[in-house]
């Protein structure tokens, strides 16, 4: 799991610890401490922590003008014991929204794991996010992930989609590409 590190391809464009509207604004890196971990397995120190002792995540592209943000997920997300949603949600996503962002892309192909738990803070961030005429979607989540995901019926509230190429758009079009297949479903 150490060399598994964020996306870096689109820095040129967007680094959240660049971004006075971030939560991550001023955070310094190390290239060679290796301090976090999930489990007993070192991370890669480019993650960010968000009060997960499991679920790391790296902001890879924010557009204020056109109020999306690509999030990458990493490690076990565990909402039975670590509540991991109420974390996402009060840690970041709440201050994002504040922000004015409403469309979510989470990538969470480095997700190994989900555990399900209380719905409470899906139902709550996809009302606020509904109000906003928004959505959050999550790409990439692995099978087995996804399967206990969707056994909990939580794609009521972040909608599920596999987009194996998206390191090779630029980040508005793969915005544009999610947004547009989501404008193109029937409304509930």
């Amino acid at each position: 799991m150490h060399d598994v590190e964020p996306y870096f391809q689109w820095r040129h464009l967007y680094i959240a610890d660049e971004d006075p509207k971030s939560i991550f604004f001023g955070q310094t890196y190390s290239e060679f401490e290796f301090s976090q971990t999930v489990y007993n397995y070192y991370i890669h120190p480019q993650w960010d922590v968000i009060g997960s002792k499991t679920l790391y995540l790296k902001i890879l592209f924010v557009d204020y003008e056109t109020k999306f943000a690509i999030i990458e997920l990493m490690g076990e997300w565990n909402d039975a014991i670590e509540n991991d949603i109420m974390q996402l949600k009060r840690e970041l996503l709440d201050s994002m929204m504040e922000e004015g962002i409403i469309k979510f892309i989470l990538i969470g192909e480095h997700v190994y794991n989900f555990h399900n738990g209380d719905r409470d803070y899906y139902e709550e961030w996809y009302e606020e996010l509904s109000e906003e005429e928004g959505w959050a979607v999550l790409v990439n989540l692995h099978p087995a992930a996804q399967y206990d995901f969707l056994q909990k019926k939580l794609n009521r509230y972040i909608e599920l989609m596999e987009i194996t190429a998206w390191r090779t758009y630029k980040p508005e079009d793969f915005f544009q590409l999610i947004d547009d297949k989501l404008s193109q479903r029937l409304p509930l």
